[in-house]
C-alpha cells in the first residue's frame, strides 16, 4: 500500500485520507490483538481437558476424572488444593464435558438466598432440559455449619451436583454429612517442570498468550520465575504478565531476572498461621530435628520465620521438643531451649531468629531418648487404671501425734543415713511393688542414669521389707 505523504493547501488529498483511516483501523485491530483487557493466567486457563497441566494421578489414562469424563457422568466432589493448581479450571471442564449447566459462586460472598436461587433453576432445567447443574462453590471451607446443611438435601437428592474448592483441609472444614456425600480429590502443587510448559505455553500463544509479542525470557529469570511461583500457576502467569511489561518499557525484548524481581516484589509463603499448612511446616521442623538432622530443621525453622510465625511459638516448640526427644540423654538439652525462649523475648525479631538457629541446631544434633516421655505416659495409665492408691504409712509425713500413733512414717529409712545415699527402702504403693517405667537408653548422659539406676536397684533389694498395709493399721487403730 503506498500512502501520501504531502499536503496540498494545508489540506490531504482524498487518496491519502483512505489510506490512513485504513491504517488506523488495523493498528486499532493489532492493539485489540495485543491487549484483552483479561489478566493473562485467565486468558491462559485451558480450554479442554487435554491442556491441563499436572494432576496426571487424576486425568492420566484410566483414572478417576479422566474416566468420569470419558463416561459423560460427574459426581458430587470436593477438589483440595493449594493456589494455583487447577480447582476452577478442573470444575469447568467437568461440567463442559458432561453437557451440564455450570453455575459458580463464592462461599465468601453469596449465602442461602444464592443456593435457593441456584436450587430453583437446577430443579426447572432438570424438569425441562434433563440436564444436570454442576454447582461449582469456591472457598467451600468458607461456608458455615448451617449454610452447608442448606446444600446437604439437594446433594443428596441429585438436584446438585456439587464441585467444592478449598485450600484447606476438608476434614476440619467440612460437615461429616456432607464430607460422607463428597468425594475428596488432592490436587498437587505444579512441579518445576509442569510450570516450564505453562511458560513456554503463555510466551508462544499467539491467541491467547504473550506470543504476537516475540518475547524471550533468559534462562535464570525463568528458573527465578519458576521458583518464586511454588508450585501456583496462577502467580507464575501473573508475575510474567508484569515482567514481560517492564521488559518492554525498557526498550528490551528479552525478560531478564531484574524484571522478574521487580514483578515479583516479595514471594508470599504458603503458610497460614491458623490453618493447616501452619502444623505440617511445624510438624515437619519437630520431625527434623528428632531425625538428628540440622540442615532440614533450620530450613522448616526459617520457613516460619519467613512466614511471620510467632517467634515464641517456635521457641515453646523447642522447650517441649527438649524434654520429650532428647531428655536425659542431654540434660543440657532444655536448659538451652528455655534460654532461646527467654533470649527470643529479650532481644525480639529479626535478630531472635539467631538464638532459634543456634537452639535448634544444638537439639538436632544431640542425643536422643524419649524415656522420660514413655515412662510418664505408663504412669499416668496406671494412675488411670488403678485410682488414688493409698500412700504407704512409711512414706506418709507425721506432723502430730495421733498420726505418728496410727505409724505414719514409721519405718522411714533416711537415704542420706545410707551408704550411697540409697536406703533399702520401698517407694511404689503395694499394688505397684515392683513396677517400672524409666528405661534409660544407652545413649548419651542416660548411659551413665542407667548404670546408677541398677546400683540403686540391687542396693534397695539386699533386704525386702514387709510393711503393714495402710487399711490393716488403720482399721487396728479404730
Amino acid at each position: 500500500m503506498i500512502t501520501l505523504k504531502y499536503q496540498l493547501g494545508g489540506r490531504l488529498k482524498p487518496l491519502q485520507k483512505v489510506a490512513m483511516a485504513k491504517r488506523k483501523i488495523e493498528n486499532m485491530t493489532l492493539f485489540a490483538a495485543k491487549t484483552d483487557p483479561r489478566p493473562l493466567a485467565e486468558r491462559m486457563r485451558p480450554e479442554r481437558l487435554n491442556e491441563v497441566v499436572g494432576q496426571e494421578h487424576l486425568l492420566g489414562p484410566g483414572k478417576l476424572l479422566h474416566e468420569m469424563v470419558a463416561s459423560g457422568t460427574v459426581r458430587s466432589l470436593i477438589l483440595w488444593g493449594p493456589p494455583g493448581s487447577g480447582k476452577t479450571t478442573l470444575a469447568r471442564l467437568i461440567a463442559r464435558e458432561s453437557k451440564a449447566v455450570f453455575r459458580a459462586f463464592s462461599a465468601v460472598n453469596s449465602g442461602m438466598a444464592e443456593l435457593r436461587e441456584v436450587v430453583e433453576s437446577a430443579q426447572e432445567e432438570l424438569k425441562l432440559t434433563g440436564r444436570r447443574t454442576v454447582l461449582f462453590l469456591d472457598e467451600i471451607h468458607r461456608w458455615n455449619r448451617a449454610q452447608q446443611d442448606g446444600i446437604l438435601p439437594h446433594v443428596e437428592n441429585g438436584t446438585i451436583t456439587l464441585i467444592g474448592a478449598t485450600t484447606e483441609n476438608p476434614s476440619f472444614e467440612v460437615i461429616a454429612p456432607l464430607l460422607s456425600r463428597v468425594q475428596v480429590l488432592v490436587l498437587y502443587p505444579l512441579s518445576p517442570q509442569h510450570l516450564r510448559r505453562v511458560l513456554e505455553r503463555a510466551l508462544t500463544d499467539r491467541e491467547r498468550g504473550l506470543g504476537k509479542l516475540n518475547l524471550q525470557i533468559d534462562a535464570d529469570a525463568a528458573e527465578e520465575l519458576i521458583a518464586l511461583a511454588s508450585g501456583d500457576a496462577r502467580k507464575l502467569l501473573n508475575t510474567l504478565e508484569s515482567a514481560a511489561d517492564i521488559a518492554r518499557r525498557r526498550g528490551r525484548q528479552t525478560i531478564e531476572v531484574a524484571d522478574v524481581s521487580e514483578a515479583a516484589q516479595h514471594k508470599t509463603l504458603l503458610y497460614d498461621r491458623d490453618r493447616e499448612e501452619h502444623y505440617n511446616v511445624a510438624s515437619a521442623f519437630v520431625k527434623s530435628m528428632r531425625g538428628s538432622d540440622p540442615d532440614a530443621a533450620l530450613y522448616w525453622l526459617m520457613r516460619m520465620v519467613e512466614a511471620g510465625e510467632d517467634p515464641l511459638f517456635i521457641a515453646r516448640r523447642m522447650v517441649i521438643f527438649a524434654a520429650e526427644d532428647v531428655g536425659n540423654a542431654d540434660p543440657q538439652a532444655l536448659v538451652v531451649a528455655v534460654a532461646v525462649k527467654q533470649a527470643v523475648e529479650f532481644v525480639g525479631m529479626p535478630e531472635g531468629a539467631i538464638p532459634l538457629a543456634q537452639g535448634v541446631t544444638y537439639l538436632a544434633t544431640a542425643p536422643k531418648s524419649n524415656a522420660s516421655y514413655r515412662a510418664m505416659g505408663e504412669a499416668r495409665e496406671d494412675v488411670v487404671r488403678l485410682g488414688a492408691l493409698p500412700v504407704p504409712l512409711h512414706l506418709r509425713n507425721a506432723p502430730t501425734e495421733l498420726m505418728k500413733t496410727l505409724g505414719y512414717g514409721r519405718d522411714y529409712q533416711y537415704p542420706h543415713s545410707s551408704p550411697g545415699a540409697i536406703a533399702a527402702q520401698e517407694y511404689m504403693p503395694q499394688p505397684l511393688k515392683g513396677r517400672r517405667y524409666y528405661a534409660p537408653s544407652d545413649r548419651g548422659y542416660e548411659r551413665q542414669i542407667r548404670d546408677m539406676m541398677e546400683l540403686a536397684r540391687t542396693l534397695r533389694s539386699q533386704q525386702s521389707p514387709t510393711f503393714p498395709s495402710p487399711s490393716t493399721k488403720q482399721t487396728s487403730q479404730d
